[in-house]
């Protein structure tokens, strides 16, 4: 069965950096675009930032663009999401997400699978 794990998370300070990781397991994870998302505390999830089956594409939401960088290792099965500069508004439960195809979707809906999350906390 398809498994999202993601790790990572923690407590940074404001301008800190952290590296999120997304292990994949039980599809063929090089046919697939990814995306992280994230949920703050009484939001909705909001899409963060994807990348194509074979690494060719990346995107961003304006928020992280610049400030967060997508990756993934087709060898290894895992998705990236390195942080930099964080600030307080970064806060949330990140969560990372299988697309429906090669393709990149900013689309939350259209991500079939999702992992349980690993949280971020960003203090002023």
């Amino acid at each position: 069965q398809v498994q999202l794990v993601e790790s990572g998370g923690g407590l940074a300070q404001t301008g800190g950096s952290l590296r999120l990781s997304c292990a994949a397991s039980g599809f063929t994870f090089s046919s697939y675009g990814m995306s992280w998302a994230r949920q703050a505390p009484g939001k909705g999830v909001e899409w963060v930032s994807g990348i194509s089956s074979d690494g060719s594409d990346t995107y961003y939401a304006d928020s992280v663009k610049g400030r967060f960088t997508i990756s993934s290792d087709n060898a290894k099965n895992t998705l990236y999401l390195q942080m930099t500069r964080l600030k307080p508004e970064d806060t949330a439960l990140y969560y990372c997400a299988k697309g429906r195809g090669g393709w990149v979707t900013r689309e939350v809906d259209e991500h079939d699978y999702w992992g349980q999350g690993t949280q971020v906390t960003v203090s002023s």
